[in-house]
């Protein structure tokens, strides 16, 4: 029995796959926040534009 406890894996499997979703996670808010910011500065040359 306690060989098959130290064998198993399914505990750091669930966290590698935890760890990939964080990743994810980051890597989606760094590329929302970038696009936002180049959004905002369109939109405020196209007002400055047209003001």
């Amino acid at each position: 029995m306690l060989k098959r406890f130290l064998k198993n894996e399914d505990g750091a499997t669930a966290i590698e796959y935890g760890l990939i979703a964080a990743l994810i996670g980051v890597a989606i808010i760094v590329a929302v926040t970038s696009v936002g910011d180049g959004l905002n500065t369109t939109f405020d040359n196209v007002a400055a534009e047209l003001g």
